[in-house]
C-alpha cells in the first residue's frame, strides 16, 4: 500500500514537472479552429495539455468498451461450460443405467432396480 502511494506521488511529480516545462517553453498565443468555431489567443501549452487529456479520455473509453465486450464473451463462455457440464452429468447417469441394464441382461435377472432420482 505504501509503495503504491509513493509511486503515484512520484508519477504526479513527473507529470507536474512536464506540465511546468511545457507552460514555460510554449507560451505562444495561437488560434484554434474547430469546425466553424474559432478560439483566438490560446496559449500553446493549453492546447498540448488538452490534446493529451482528450487522447487519454478516448483511450479510456475504448478500453472500457473492450472490457465490456470481453466480460460479455466470458459470461457466454461460462454459461456454455455450465450447460456442457450438465450434459456430461446426464450422459454419466445414462451410462450408469445402461451398465446396470447390461449386467441384468447378462445375468438373466428380471429384478428391476428401483429408480432413485438422486443416484448417478
Amino acid at each position: 500500500m505504501y509503495t503504491d502511494d509513493m509511486l503515484i506521488f512520484i508519477l504526479f511529480l513527473i507529470t507536474g514537472s512536464m506540465m511546468v516545462y511545457l507552460a514555460q517553453n510554449n507560451f505562444t498565443l495561437v488560434t484554434l479552429h474547430l469546425g466553424k468555431y474559432v478560439f483566438s489567443d490560446i496559449p500553446l501549452f493549453y492546447i498540448i495539455i488538452g490534446s493529451l487529456l482528450v487522447g487519454l479520455g478516448s483511450s479510456q473509453l475504448v478500453f472500457l468498451v473492450n472490457s465490456i465486450f470481453t466480460a460479455l464473451t466470458m459470461y457466454r463462455k461460462d454459461n456454455k461450460i455450465k450447460q456442457t457440464k450438465g450434459e456430461v452429468v446426464d450422459l454419466t447417469k445414462q451410462v450408469h443405467h445402461l451398465e446396470i441394464e447390461n449386467e441384468r441382461l447378462k445375468n438373466n435377472t428380471t429384478v428391476i432396480e428401483p429408480q432413485d432420482k438422486n443416484a448417478l
